[in-house]
């Protein structure tokens, strides 16, 4: 064990080695990565410093070569001119030549001594050489490696920061008024809806006044619920980002700041060696700053930091819940029928994603352990391979891991406050299979009964059985969903059970007549997306006229083409979504952009009623490709204009195409009767004809 750890008082002696040590010390530096960080900072700096010391070291160096250089050839210059006087003298009386100056000592040792200023030249330029590619180039790799590393732990902090602030942001939205859920502001609108029922309780819209306060309540409840859940996750969060993820990043920081000091000793102590090298004669001089680099000591550094950084800290309270100061309420989680129905449904979501989750995150808590493994094998033997690769491989994988670990925290503690709350009563366990859906044309929620309408996805459609209903509806529904029923179809019903259901399709329900509908009640998506005739018949009545301000040319099947100056009569006003539906004087209708209309007058022009919906081709006479002909089953009165009516014993002719007959959908296909119309109709209540 050795002292110095950033997060806690003692740690193992390889850095590495901590990260898998079962182990609670107590806390030392607590919520500082910043701090520790900024030393990071200092020590890259530090290289970078070093770095500026080696180029202009090499500066001196070559300026001296090459000043070394010009002073040899000066002193040759003046020895050839000399070293005969200095050999033979002035006049000599013998003749002499150039071997008879090379046997001269003088001229030798004289030689050797220009020799040796040149060599000495050379070897400076050797040495700067050798500093540029060995020392200079290592601090430069160095120096942006580890600052890159700093960078990458930074932005992993920002991330779980940010993770751990958007848990805290979440109890605050959904306590104040930030959300459809928030807690306060469904408590008041539940005393708006009381007040409103008081007001109304002796006229005619008691009733409706009633169920709307009936129906705030719920929502208010499940608000209360998410807001409570919210407060046991960000706890949650808080003790994890605490207690698990600030130790490993700073541990994290600490073994990456022992890894850069260690390299930068490492490449000092190298250029010392090539200078020792190069002048032997200051050797003792460069062995001391040799001796002074060998003994830094990283943690040593780290204990005087840490001994000028210590700071209190107190780890932030608990969150709980706060009463809204307009409704008096309790902590505890709200287990009404209603709000069940959500707490059952979002359990069984949570354990869905929990099952989900959990291979993946063993998956990753091996691959972090391995590789936790081999980071110090690489780094002691560098033979295994590149052990900087695989440290980068373990940072990845930590953070992975890391994110991985607080999705199952949020599920967990959910799955936990849940349970606590429903005591075992989890309800039906046949969940419905609800996919996100477009609606280019109103369709009525299966829950709440009001309308689902939009392009961007605002609604859920279950492809068991059926049921469309709004996104912020979906778990309020039972899981008694019969098309998950051990994955039965659904029974062919019998005349009086069809006429039976029409009656339910018309009336509004609760949760219970959502499910039995459903049931028994083939739903085609473009079945619901159209009106019914009698629909059609109360718009041409009651609808205004408006002239078209700009041409428009449909992007889809249920658009309208108009021009500008064209008279058309508005057969449903925007709902907020910014389009409105109309027909022109040739009985076509669809939507239109709501900008791109005017309304002019009260009255309604007469249109003619279309022959189609949207998206749906009518014909007179049967249609070139048909395929299969099938025997009708059943009675079956078409529900809206795209679909078509069956009498029993009648035969209907599949239509062919990608889209057509049996390829339709799964519960609804396409054909034309024996009048020659053409429409869509349930696939049980029929039969093949041989």
């Amino acid at each position: 064990m050795r002292p110095g750890s950033f997060y806690t008082s003692t740690a193992p002696a390889d850095a590495w080695d901590r990260r898998t040590a079962n182990e609670t010390p107590p806390c030392i530096l607590r919520d500082q990565v910043e701090r520790i960080a900024s030393l990071s900072d200092a020590q890259v700096e530090l290289l970078d410093d070093f770095r500026d010391y080696f180029r202009e070291r090499i500066v001196l160096e070559r300026d001296y070569a090459t000043k070394l250089q010009l002073l040899a050839k000066k002193v040759a210059d003046k020895k050839s001119k000399k070293i005969a006087a200095l050999i033979v003298g002035t006049e000599p009386t013998k003749t002499w030549d150039e071997n008879t100056i090379k046997q001269s000592t003088l001229d030798q040792a004289y030689s050797q001594y220009i020799s040796s200023m040149l060599d000495t030249a050379q070897d400076h330029n050797t040495l700067a050489d050798s500093i540029s590619m060995q020392v200079i180039d290592t601090l430069r790799a160095t120096s942006k490696r580890y600052d890159d590393y700093k960078k990458k732990q930074m932005q992993f902090f920002q991330k779980i920061l940010a993770e751990r602030d958007r848990t805290y942001a979440d109890r605050l939205k959904y306590k104040q008024k930030a959300s459809f859920y928030a807690y306060d502001e469904q408590c008041a609108e539940v005393e708006l809806y009381r007040q409103k029922q008081e007001r109304s309780a002796d006229d005619r819209h008691a009733e409706r006044a009633a169920k709307q306060y009936e129906q705030q309540q719920a929502d208010m409840l499940n608000s209360k619920n998410i807001y409570l859940i919210s407060v046991a996750v960000a706890n949650k969060v808080k003790a994890k980002f605490y207690e698990e993820d600030l130790p490993s990043l700073e541990d994290h920081f600490q073994t990456l700041q022992t890894q850069l000091l260690s390299k930068f000793a490492q490449t000092i102590v190298h250029a010392q060696a090539l200078e020792s090298s190069h002048l032997d004669r200051l050797k003792l001089r460069v062995a001391a700053a040799e001796n002074a680099f060998k003994a830094i000591t990283p943690s040593q550094d780290q204990m005087l930091f840490i001994d000028h950084n210590i700071r209190t800290f107190s780890a932030p309270l608990d969150w709980t819940f706060e009463p809204c100061a307009t409704y008096y309420d309790t902590a505890d989680m709200s287990v009404q029928p209603a709000p069940k129905v959500y707490l059952q449904n979002r359990l069984s979501r949570c354990r869905q994603k929990l099952q989900e989750l959990r291979p993946v995150l063993q998956s990753k808590r091996q691959e972090v352990e391995k590789l936790a493994k081999l980071v110090p094998a690489y780094y002691q033997d560098h033979g295994l391979g590149n052990a900087e690769d695989v440290a980068d491989s373990y940072q990845e994988a930590q953070h992975q891991f890391t994110f991985f670990a607080t999705s199952e925290c949020i599920l967990n503690t959910e799955i936990e406050s849940i349970s606590q709350a429903l005591g075992g009563d989890e309800g039906a366990q046949c969940p419905h299979s609800f996919k996100s859906t477009s609606f280019s044309i109103p369709t009525q929620c299966g829950y709440c009964k009001s309308t689902i309408w939009g392009l961007s996805k605002q609604g859920k459609t279950c492809k068991a059985c059926g049921i469309s209903v709004h996104s912020k509806c979906e778990l309020k529904v039972p899981a008694d969903c019969p098309g998950s029923q051990g994955g039965t179809p659904r029974s062919i019903p019998n005349p009086s059970t069809a006429s039976t259901i029409q009656s339910h399709n018309h009336t509004p329900s609760i949760s219970t007549s959502i499910s039995r509908t459903s049931i028994s009640s083939p739903t085609p998506s473009a079945s619901s997306f159209a009106h019914t005739d009698s629909s059609i018949h109360s718009a041409e009545e009651h609808s205004p006229s408006a002239r078209v301000v700009y041409d428009y040319t449909p992007t889809s099947p249920f658009e309208l083409a108009i021009t500008e100056g064209q008279i058309v009569q508005v057969l449903e006003e925007d709902d907020g979504s910014g389009w409105i539906k109309v027909a022109d004087e040739e009985g076509g209708n669809g939507l239109v952009p709501a900008s791109y209309i005017e309304v002019i007058a009260d009255e309604p022009i007469p249109v003619q009623r279309p022959s189609s919906a949207p998206g749906i081709n009518r014909a007179s006479k049967p249609q070139p490709g048909l395929s299969k002909k099938y025997g009708n089953l059943y009675e079956y009165q078409a529900q809206g204009p795209d679909e078509l009516s069956l009498h029993e014993g009648e035969r209907i002719e599949l239509t062919s195409g990608p889209s057509g007959g049996e390829n339709y959908s799964e519960d609804w296909w396409e054909g034309v009767g024996s009048t020659g119309k053409k429409g869509i109709f349930p696939s049980n209540y029929v039969e093949a004809i041989p």
